[in-house]
């Protein structure tokens, strides 16, 4: 579907592609549409929804400057996917000890490994960058509460909210196994660290600014290159600590299922993230804060609820959404209104035929509290292609 609203409230317009809108997304577009560092205009996606700092769902390319808001505090968060060679008729009728064993080898929640589970040269690299960072932002360490091996701990380990481990069939009954997670604590202390900098810099420009969240770094500025540097960090990290847990649990199925090899090579993409690259003519910062690249050929994956279809997906380049698409379903209702609203009963009949948790503790995660995955698939079918549809079996929960 092509672009369904532009607004022109800004300093640039704003390309919708869905006719809902709520009414606080929209005014966070709008206040997005204000500053002068914007480039072309801003794209938004079909799971659009309110966002801290920033709309979630939204693709804002910046000349010269980044946001750390818009990107946020669970920097390089996103997805990770592999088909096995194992069909449904191999699974064992009873799931629950194999989501038992995933559960008891992948920490969910606060929880983190008891040691480093990664490998000693994965521990290296990552602990040499963050070293020079925390070198020259002591500031970040006293963050992180003088626990500075925590993130060493919290590599290969999922974290909690919407991010998930799941055990997936596609559309001929092959097994995925897909995962959804980010920086864990450390990308959240970064992201708390600039964010709070970024406003101190622009102190004496804060009231000038429609919301003081939308505090950027220009080219130039004192802090810019550290933010940067501190990004990409970040993101390397989340794409390790998928990674990481994508070896834990194919660990576990090896041990509990039949005999397999993976027959698709692994997906593993952010939807939370800045890059560089080029749209319309020039080289541009791209944030998209809960969306994914899509651009021609590039293989993607956009989950829907538990409960609901994912997809496995090929970018069509789409040149009007920065080459890019939805992250997912996207919210329809808070968390505290999901609790307020469904029961255990809902809970049980909405995730029917999928071996998951089901108690008051992931009522906010309810397939109910999102949008519905068909319509916001159908929405931008002129960004991406479907290439896999995947039904959860199995889905473990933080």
């Amino acid at each position: 579907m092509p672009i369904k609203q532009t607004i022109n409230k800004g300093q640039v317009p704003i390309k919708i592609y869905t006719d809902e809108v709520e009414g606080s997304a929209m005014q966070q577009l709008i206040n997005m549409a204000q500053l002068p560092i914007l480039h072309g205009h801003i794209a938004v996606m079909p799971d659009v929804h309110t966002g801290i700092g920033a709309t979630v769902g939204s693709v804002i390319p910046t000349r010269g400057a980044i946001i750390p808001a818009a990107i946020g505090v669970d920097i390089g968060c996103g997805m990770n996917a592999v088909r096995l060679s194992l069909t449904a008729e191999q699974l064992p009728d009873n799931l629950r000890t194999v989501r038992s064993g995933i559960e008891a080898a992948v920490p969910v929640g606060f929880a983190e490994h008891k040691d480093n589970a990664a490998q000693a040269s994965t521990l290296r690299a990552l602990d040499k960058g963050l070293d020079q960072l925390i070198g020259k932002h002591p500031g970040i360490q006293k963050m992180m509460k003088n626990l500075p091996r925590t993130w060493a701990r919290q590599l290969g380990t999922l974290g909690g909210g919407n991010h998930f481990i799941e055990l997936c069939l596609d559309e001929d009954q092959n097994v995925w196994v897909m995962l959804h997670s980010g920086s864990r604590g450390i990308g959240n202390v970064i992201g708390r660290y600039f964010i709070a900098l970024a406003r101190k810099d622009m102190e004496r420009h804060l009231q000038q600014l429609p919301d003081r969240d939308l505090a950027y770094f220009e080219e130039g500025a004192e802090h810019f290159d550290d933010y940067v540097e501190a990004v990409h960090w970040a993101q390397d990290y989340a794409l390790t600590n998928r990674r990481e847990m994508m070896h834990l649990i194919l660990d576990v199925l090896k041990q509990r299922l039949p005999g397999f090899e993976i027959t698709k090579e692994a997906i593993n993409c952010h939807h939370n993230y800045v890059a560089i690259e080029e749209h319309y003519g020039a080289q541009v910062y791209v944030t998209r804060k809960g969306a994914i690249r899509a651009g021609e050929g590039e293989l993607g994956i956009i989950p829907g609820s538990m409960g609901a279809k994912s997809f496995i997906v090929r970018g069509k380049g789409n040149a009007e959404s920065f080459c890019s698409c939805s992250h997912g379903a996207g919210r329809r209702m808070s968390r505290s209104k999901a609790k307020r609203q469904f029961n255990l009963e809902d809970m049980e009949r909405q995730t029917h035929g999928v071996e998951c948790r089901k108690d008051e503790s992931v009522i906010d995660e309810i397939p109910g509290a999102y949008k519905d995955i068909d319509e916001v698939m159908a929405n931008q079918s002129d960004l991406v292609e479907v290439v896999h549809t995947l039904k959860q079996v199995i889905c473990v929960k933080g």
